[in-house]
């Protein structure tokens, strides 16, 4: 856990201003076959982000789901604000699933309230059109407190979700996978072909309607 605090006092070394509005961007579920994609923004001062490792914080593929559910009302109450927004199926067929990740990414920092100071955003891409300065961090949800809190908030609420709509659609076993490609869904694609919450730019997802 000491690699997170080393690595971003390292990232943020010439910010001085303990009030200086950090933000953390993640999104989740941009390898699934069903469902949108979702993104989390989270903002609070730099002096705060100790206390996100303080209540737990880590990457959420790291926590059980029922660790990252847990966390989910410890972080809202230690970050100043939160915003989950998505992409829509039709969008990431429409733009390819890493403009719609970005689009989904911008949605969610352009609600934070206040607006960031600096946004950390994970992975290699900056999101287009956004204004407010950007540091882009590989595996950030694996190096920095603040990207890891955006990162359970997404997984949580997009898991939920996907579990959500299980019921309606039974034979893709969408509990267990949350609309990832496991054997057993891409068995039941073959199956009983595609519903409206599949991507269809998605080659499993191609000639089985």
């Amino acid at each position: 856990m000491s690699n997170y605090l080393s690595f971003e006092s390292h990232l943020l070394s010439e910010l001085t201003n303990r009030d200086t509005l950090i933000a953390g961007i993640d999104e989740v579920g941009r390898g699934a076959l069903f469902g949108s994609v979702v993104a989390a923004a989270v903002v609070l001062p730099l002096s705060a982000i100790e206390k996100l490792r303080e209540i737990g914080v880590q990457d959420s593929k790291k926590l059980s789901p029922k660790k990252r559910k847990n966390l989910i009302q410890p972080i809202k109450n230690t970050v100043t604000h939160w915003y989950i927004a998505q992409a829509t199926v039709a969008e990431i067929d429409r733009l390819n699933i890493l403009q719609a990740s970005l689009l989904a990414m911008k949605r969610s920092v352009l609600k934070l309230e206040p607006s960031p100071d600096i946004c950390l955003v994970d992975g290699k891409f900056l999101i287009p059109g956004l204004s407010i300065p950007q540091k882009t961090i590989i595996k950030g949800d694996q190096k920095s407190f603040v990207i890891a809190a955006a990162s359970i908030l997404a997984k949580v609420w997009r898991d939920d979700l996907i579990v959500s709509l299980a019921s309606e659609y039974p034979e893709y076993d969408l509990v267990s996978n949350k609309g990832y490609p496991t054997k057993k869904h891409r068995l039941a694609l073959q199956k009983y072909g595609i519903s409206i919450h599949h991507r269809m730019s998605f080659r499993s997802c191609q000639n089985l309607s």
